[in-house]
């Protein structure tokens, strides 16, 4: 009851809760200020035009928001004064929608926010499509919808400009919930009781979510002048935060081993039992941390898991005293790695009690931010370059060009209702690029639809009381908001009440029967199509995922390859190559997703892809482990059998990049490196080690395997 009760407290300072906040006071501000006047109806349209700029207001850099809304109220503008003329014969509006459809829908070729700018001049479209307006009157309304975007766009600016830091705080916090729950996962591997592929399964999906929010963190931190420019103490304190935050996660993608044998190895003494119960502490007290950043508060209380991993040390030694090898070499290594990561939570909430600035900004590493983001090119060509049937994008943009038609001829013709341009709107929202993402926001905004619509009905029905309905309409609102990018089911079974009681407001009455049955028919349309006009199947291009992360992998494990050799590696080569290791793991791992829901019979070799993601993953961990100790002396030599291993591993995972179409890794060459090493291997550091590139190199040859079958 207790977790339950924080989990609601941390969605209350969570950054979802705030854009519902903020989205619903800036779309219905401008409608209940000039209600005061008696402008209602200016109002409502300026509050259209603010519903419209919101969907750009994504999280994100403050001056890419101010860009994009920016840029958005120019389309929007101009959009409306092309649908308010179009729309006086129903060719010319069946030729814009058309043409704009494909237009708009081109711009995800330029990413998210991008995308976001083509949505909302989709969605301003759609609205005008059945706005009462006289040629004379298209220009004035068109103004005063670009006056509610111009609101929204300064009032935005405003809520982040009197709290600059808070983005950061709620997208951090939120970054370590997530590892927090990973790290649980990660901790049933040394259970028993556990299932070893249903956990990687898990492991997979949650590592997807990570991956995303670490990247939602780089973009505000890394992006943003005041985070990274500024000495102040708050912007310092995040990007320590962070900068640990991903060197733990290292740390538990590093306690990897082959558990199977582990198990059976160490099942019996129970070690894994103890390394399983502190790993859920540690996660435990993760959730700690991010309750505390998001709620922007100190916690006095500093845990240490010294006493319990002095117990793990003593039960290990035992074990050794018994058990000679490498494989008690592996428990030590998992022993350090559980060291790192109490040291790493120590220096977290040291950031968060200490008082002293300077300590602070003399911690704070030198390195190049801009490094660890993505720059998105915005060149014209790009454009022009995706205009082909190679391209994916381009098939998207023509399908909902196609279906956009298609349901308008529905609406004006066949639909009954007197908002058939819902039918539109239902499309624009649920058409995706691919057919599993069209497939799961369908079946979301039907139910959502449905089940909200029932409870309209009992609201309007059994609490006549405007003022009541107001306060729920308010409710509902920010309920819709606050759910949009965290589950679009609820956000939907928001939106459709509030809707209807809107509607109740402007006297248009009750119209529940209508909005499920155009939103069906905009369903069905829009489902069909993404099965039958140029469907985008993962299997077609998930070659290029599996290309991509094989690639990362090698230049991964090359860094080792110089550093085992004697040539000194930096600490910021070796971050830049995690960073893009787990980047590209990630993206095979949602595409694996998304495949796994599609149709059957547009499956393709499932079940060697799944292997290929499990085994990609252990690969990952295995460098991981070796990199978290090599990389942290500047120069490390081993001994010459451990670089001929690691050189195998290479030209097994280059052979298997070219396999799949990718280019291979740029590797260093033999005589580039540094001979003077080690010839014989006898440190107990470099039998582990060896005894973890020859694992490195049988997982390869596994993956070389499987992938021989994927491409056959």
């Amino acid at each position: 009851m207790k977790i339950d009760a924080r989990e609601i407290k941390s969605f209350f300072y969570s950054q979802y809760f705030s854009d519902g906040i903020r989205m619903t006071f800036g779309i219905l501000f401008p409608s209940l200020l000039l209600m005061q006047f008696n402008r209602f109806d200016m109002g409502i349209t300026m509050s259209l035009g603010a519903l419209c700029i919101c969907t750009i207001d994504s999280p994100g850099p403050l001056y890419h928001k101010r860009n994009g809304m920016a840029i958005g109220n120019l389309c929007m503008f101009v959009v409306a004064i092309i649908t308010g003329f179009a729309r006086l014969n129903v060719f010319t509006l069946g030729v814009e929608i058309t043409l704009l459809s494909f237009f708009f829908s081109m711009f995800i070729v330029y990413g998210n926010r991008a995308s976001s700018i083509g949505t909302c001049a989709l969605l301003i479209m759609i609205f005008m499509m059945d706005k009462e307006a006289k040629p004379n009157e298209v220009l004035p309304l068109s103004l005063i919808v670009l006056a509610g975007g111009i609101w929204y766009l300064l009032f935005s600016l405003l809520f982040f400009g009197i709290r600059p830091y808070r983005a950061a705080q709620q997208t951090l916090g939120e970054s370590i919930a997530d590892i927090a729950k990973f790290i649980r996962i990660k901790a049933g591997f040394y259970l028993s009781d556990t299932d070893i592929e249903e956990n990687y399964r898990k492991l997979v999906s949650q590592q997807i979510k990570v991956s995303q929010h670490q990247d939602a963190v780089r973009e505000i931190l890394f992006k943003s002048r005041v985070m990274v420019k500024e000495s102040t103490n708050p912007s310092r304190v995040l990007v320590l935060t962070f900068i640990d935050l991903v060197d733990m996660y290292e740390q538990i993608m590093a306690t990897h081993y082959d558990y199977g044998y582990i198990r059976d190895k160490f099942g019996a003494t129970g070690v894994l039992k103890q390394i399983a119960d502190l790993l859920n502490q540690m996660g435990d007290e993760l959730d700690n941390i991010a309750y505390m950043v998001l709620s922007n508060t100190r916690n006095k209380y500093r845990p240490d898991f010294q006493t319990d991993l002095e117990k793990l040390k003593l039960r290990i030694d035992e074990i050794g005293a018994s058990e000679q090898g490498a494989s008690n070499f592996a428990l030590r290594k998992i022993l350090v790695n559980l060291r790192d990561l109490n040291e790493r939570i120590r220096s977290i909430y040291g950031y968060y009690s200490s008082k002293s600035s300077e300590a602070l900004l003399d911690k704070t590493p030198d390195y190049e931010y801009s490094k660890f983001v993505t720059r998105q090119d915005y060149a014209a060509h790009i454009f022009s370059d995706n205009l082909s049937f190679n391209s994916g994008t381009f098939k998207h943009a023509l399908r909902v060009s196609l279906v956009c038609l298609i349901g308008f001829v529905t609406a004006k013709f066949i639909a009954l209702g007197h908002h058939s341009y819902w039918v539109l709107l239902t499309i624009i929202v649920i058409l995706k690029p691919g057919f599993s993402l069209s497939k799961q926001r369908n079946y979301q905004r039907l139910v959502g639809t449905i089940i909200g619509g029932i409870a309209g009905i009992i609201i309007l029905i059994y609490i006549p009381n405007k003022d009541v309905q107001f306060g729920l309409l308010l409710v509902l609102m920010i309920g819709t908001y606050s759910f949009l990018r965290l589950n679009y089911v609820v956000s939907v079974l928001f939106m459709t009440p509030y809707v209807l009681i809107l509607f109740k407001f402007l006297g248009v009455g009750l119209v529940v029967q209508e909005r499920i049955i155009d939103t069906i028919i905009g369903s069905t349309i829009a489902f069909i199509a993404s099965y039958l006009i140029f469907p985008s199947w993962e299997f077609e291009q998930i070659q290029h995922n599996l290309a991509d992360v094989i690639n990362a992998n090698a230049c991964y494990l090359n860094k080792i390859a110089e550093s085992v050799s004697g040539r000194e590696v930096s600490a910021m080569e070796y971050k830049l190559a995690r960073k893009d290791v787990y980047v590209k793991s990630a993206n095979l791992s949602a595409a694996f997703e998304r495949m796994t829901s599609e149709p059957k019979s547009k499956q393709r070799k499932v079940k060697d892809v799944h292997k290929f993601v499990v085994l990609n993953h252990i690969l990952s961990s295995y460098i991981a482990t070796i990199a978290s100790s090599v990389s942290s002396r500047a120069i490390h030599r081993s001994a010459a059998d451990n670089l001929k291993l690691i050189r195998k591993s290479l030209a097994v995972l280059n052979d298997v990049n070219k396999k799949l179409g990718g280019n291979p890794a740029e590797t260093s060459s033999s005589k580039s490196l540094n001979t003077e090493i080690v010839q014989n291997a006898t440190s107990s550091d470099d039998l582990l080690l060896k005894e973890q590139l020859g694992f490195i190199n049988k997982i390869s040859y596994d993956i070389a395997r499987v992938t021989d079958s994927i491409v056959s």
